[in-house]
């Protein structure tokens, strides 16, 4: 068996696969690798241990060949797989869900917290030695406890975002395209009909939809102008589910108050995108998942998929089941 990883990760992964035995390759870098390269390094290839970064598609299929049983992606997300192509090719697909939850909602979190009280501007003042008395004109911020938060999209991360509302006594108002009745009856959540009727009433929105055709700029100028211009927007989901344009636009002009962004459009943003000339922007570069134990858990996962798959058991979090019955390990 032949198994190929596309960047240098966490070894506790890397380390149970050469513990099989198999032969591994791997891409040992930080930076993303060629499509060429990719394209090259997967030929023959049982397995890939893949990022967010390597699309997944018809051409690299067809370039791995025919024996190519299970794409492993480093990552809950998995808009990079073109599913129906693996599946009809009859590839696996799979995810690291759950293990990552907890870990990005604090990130989420920590951004809600950090555009709320104007703590990057802050940090900058003191260290450009500007900070010569107290004053109470000085950094006011926005109150979080009892303010109300809105969420796009209730699946694992965004019910973990609203648990860490209640220690805030917040009102949590949620859209999400499947109704959460057990966590409205559990901890008191809000539904909300549509999109617009969350941005109409929050003060924090944080996105966690999936990115998909259907949410490509969901947050949209016509979107933005409906929020309170105290509001704040946190994005730690995808960043083309955020017209980056219009934000800015939203951000510079004040119709929304500030925004914190894990996540951008492009990814990694450029060096002259307006988005970073503006104090009321926070963007930190797409590390929601990064503490140690949890892409530890991460890199483990996605072995412990690629494993059950090449020795004929069903893989964990199969992101296409149709493949994976095809395969005969459901």
């Amino acid at each position: 068996m032949k198994v190929f990883i596309t960047r240098n990760i966490p070894d506790i992964g890397p380390a149970k696969l050469r513990a099989s035995g198999w032969e591994i390759d791997q891409w040992h870098s930080d930076d993303v690798i060629p499509r060429a390269t990719l394209l090259e390094k997967v030929h023959g290839a049982d397995a890939v241990l893949s990022l967010l970064t390597e699309r997944i598609d018809a051409e690299l299929l067809d370039a791995a060949g025919s024996q190519l049983k299970v794409v492993a992606n480093l990552a809950v997300g998995f808009d990079n797989f073109v599913v129906s192509e693996m599946t009809k090719r009859h590839v696996i697909g799979t995810n690291t869900p759950d293990v990552l939850t907890d870990t990005t909602a604090d990130l989420a979190w920590a951004l809600l917290m950090s555009t709320a009280r104007m703590l990057p501007q802050a940090q900058k003042y003191v260290h450009d030695g500007k900070w010569t008395t107290w004053g109470p004109l000085l950094f006011r911020g926005q109150d979080i406890h009892h303010a109300t938060l809105g969420l796009i999209g209730v699946g694992r991360i965004g019910a973990a975002m609203a648990r860490r509302a209640s220690g805030f006594e917040m009102k949590v108002v949620y859209y999400d395209a499947y109704r959460r009745q057990d966590l409205e009856e559990k901890y008191g959540y809000h539904y909300a009909s549509s999109v617009e009727a969350v941005l109409l009433q929050a003060d924090f929105v944080s996105v966690h939809t999936p990115y998909m055709p259907e949410t490509h700029h969901l947050i949209n100028a016509d979107r933005l102008k409906m929020m309170k211009s105290t509001a704040i927007l946190i994005n730690s989901a995808r960043g083309p589910i955020v017209d980056p344009k219009a934000l800015y636009d939203a951000l510079h002009n004040g119709t929304i108050w500030a925004a914190g962004l894990d996540v951008t459009s492009p990814e990694p943003i450029h060096m002259d995108d307006p988005l970073l000339s503006l104090e009321n922007c926070l963007i930190v570069p797409h590390i929601a998942s990064a503490s140690m134990q949890t892409r530890d858990n991460m890199s483990e996962l996605a072995a412990d998929n690629i494993i059950n798959v090449l020795t004929h058991k069903a893989p964990k979090t199969p992101v296409n089941k149709d493949a994976v019955v095809a395969q005969g390990l459901a």
